[in-house]
């Protein structure tokens, strides 16, 4: 990982975002041990194993991209690459409010596995829940 690499990331996540992660932090969480990226021009999955369990930190896709299939080889390619890391479980938190994004992680196989009341604040100042979703690994993605 380089400095080029952190800039590029986070060029990309703040087109996706109206929030987005700076290239320090996008950096610093790529130093951290257990953390990849799965990286594509227009995208990528930035995710975190430790021991038998992953999380997908963010997934970003810039808009113009969207609705090509982008955001779902993502999806496969870092659930491929926490499996390999040797995670048996894979989770996220996701706005209960982000249809597009529900629908991705359903059809990929994940599943609801709890809530987080208020935990995304809006530029709005109001707040949204997430979803905690979670997919047993390893799986074959359609």
């Amino acid at each position: 990982m380089n400095d080029d690499t952190a800039e590029r990331l986070a060029g990309i996540h703040a087109a996706a975002f109206p929030a987005p992660w700076d290239a320090a932090a996008l950096a610093d969480l790529l130093t951290q041990a257990g953390v990849f990226a799965v990286e594509q021009p227009d995208g990528f999955i930035l995710l975190r194993t430790v021991a038998d369990e992953a999380e997908i930190l963010t997934l970003a896709v810039r808009p113009g991209a969207r609705r090509r299939g982008l955001g779902a080889r993502l999806v496969r390619e870092g659930v491929a690459g926490a499996a390999a890391r040797g995670a048996a479980r894979l989770f996220l938190e996701v706005a209960d409010d982000n249809a597009a994004a529900l629908a991705l992680y359903a059809r990929a196989g994940f599943s609801e596995a709890g809530r987080r009341p208020g935990y995304y604040a809006r530029p709005d100042g109001g707040r949204q829940d997430a979803l905690i979703l979670a997919l047993n690994l390893p799986v074959k993605l359609p």
